[in-house]
């Protein structure tokens, strides 16, 4: 499904960073490691190296990933990519300074599997950087998954991120403008939390 969204020239969701990852990049340590999920087309990955980030992006889209590669080209830097299906994939131990998880919407029993991989990944004092669609989406239109069981909310986000301090955490309604992609009013929950 997404090597068939993402092969076509354009960038689905632009090339430009998120938002709130730009609004929230001064919580993450300078030059740390950083895992990107569902990192797709690569902006956000991007973005981050060329703020001096060591960056991994893990998709399950080669296309998405092939993408990533040369807009990391165009932007004159590096980052590492793995193909990966978050089913299967080990976040690993105390590994990364942060994690970004953004629009990276998945099956509930995964996404609780992928969310307790992730408290476990980052490092004392590393941050999770996540934003995602509420159900309330589904009134809009503009973007996610068409199922409110894949979309997130702050309750259901402290109990699967059980073991990080939320420094931020709210739901709310904005313009998401990304590319074709999300484009428009949205419904979205926001997360910064650190691990202690």
């Amino acid at each position: 499904m997404w090597d068939q969204r993402y092969d076509r020239e354009e960038y689905v969701y632009g090339t430009a960073p998120n938002d709130f990852l730009v609004a929230s990049v001064g919580r993450l340590r300078t030059g740390g490691r950083v895992l990107c999920l569902g990192e797709g087309e690569g902006r956000n990955g991007v973005w981050l190296a060329g703020q001096g980030f060591r960056v991994t992006g893990l998709d399950a889209s080669a296309v998405g990933l092939a993408k990533a590669h040369r807009l990391a080209e165009q932007a004159g830097v590096e980052i590492e990519t793995r193909q990966v299906d978050l089913a299967q994939a080990d976040l690993g131990s105390a590994e990364w300074d942060a994690v970004v998880s953004i629009f990276c919407h998945l099956p509930p029993d995964l996404r609780r599997r992928v969310h307790a991989g992730v408290v476990r990944a980052l490092r004392p004092g590393g941050v999770l950087v996540l934003e995602a669609y509420t159900p309330a989406q589904l009134d809009h239109g503009t973007g996610g998954p068409p199922h409110a069981a894949m979309m997130m909310d702050l309750a259901t986000l402290a109990e699967e991120l059980s073991g990080l301090e939320f420094e931020h955490a709210v739901e709310l309604r904005r313009e998401v403008r990304e590319g074709q992609g999300h484009f428009g009013l949205g419904a979205v929950v926001q997360v910064v939390a650190r691990k202690p």
